[in-house]
């Protein structure tokens, strides 16, 4: 019997997707789900509905919720968490380097953990292409040859593409997850769902 697979979707910028990074390989390996790691973005996603930035910056409310909703699920977890600065941050190139990863088989789901504790827990700034170099040597990973390739026009389009594809599936937010029969879970909240559901859905 084939092992179900689960797409993970998340946007580097996303606090809760923060939360999902750093639990659903774990989970998934209990369960005996293969996790695919979808980095895209959400930008291009929100200004088609008009947003310009995060709807968490956007309605006050609403993102002062989501903070302290982040503090306690934090610290349910064990993870560390503090807000960065600036919010939402700019996670284009984070993403082009996970998915050059990502497509030749590399340490994409490593590398996207360390991004998020560098944004969550150090404070540092994702678009800094030093942070992303020291991340990815950490990883095994070669930085100028990543960075490089991140750079050119595959890689560019690859991410376009990612974006492309989303919209395709009805994602609308991150973090978002996809199983073999299209069926779509949104939130980290629903990840242990997304799960189960794979796993009914696996073909033997």
């Amino acid at each position: 019997m084939s092992h179900p697979v689960l797409q993970f979707w998340y946007e580097f910028a996303s606090t809760y997707s923060y939360l999902s990074a750093m639990r659903i390989e774990t989970l998934a390996q209990e369960r005996g789900v293969d996790v695919v790691w979808r980095p895209f973005l959400l930008g291009p996603i929100f200004a088609k509905a008009g947003w310009h930035t995060s709807p968490f910056s956007l309605y006050p409310a609403k993102g002062h919720y989501m903070w302290r909703d982040i503090e306690r699920l934090a610290r349910a977890q064990g993870l560390p968490f503090a807000r960065p600065d600036p919010f939402p941050q700019n996670g284009l190139l984070a993403a082009r380097v996970a998915g050059v990863l990502a497509g030749s088989g590399g340490a994409v789901a490593a590398f996207s953990r360390e991004v998020y504790l560098a944004q969550f827990d150090d404070g540092q700034r994702i678009d800094d292409e030093a942070v992303l170099a020291r991340i990815l040597r950490e990883c095994g990973a070669e930085p100028e040859k990543v960075l490089a390739e991140a750079r050119t026009e595959k890689a560019k389009s690859r991410t376009r593409n990612s974006v492309d594809e989303a919209q395709a599936l009805g994602i609308f937010g991150a973090p978002s997850f996809t199983c073999a029969d299209g069926e779509l879970f949104w939130g980290n909240d629903r990840l242990e769902s997304a799960v189960d559901h794979a796993l009914a859905t696996v073909v033997s």
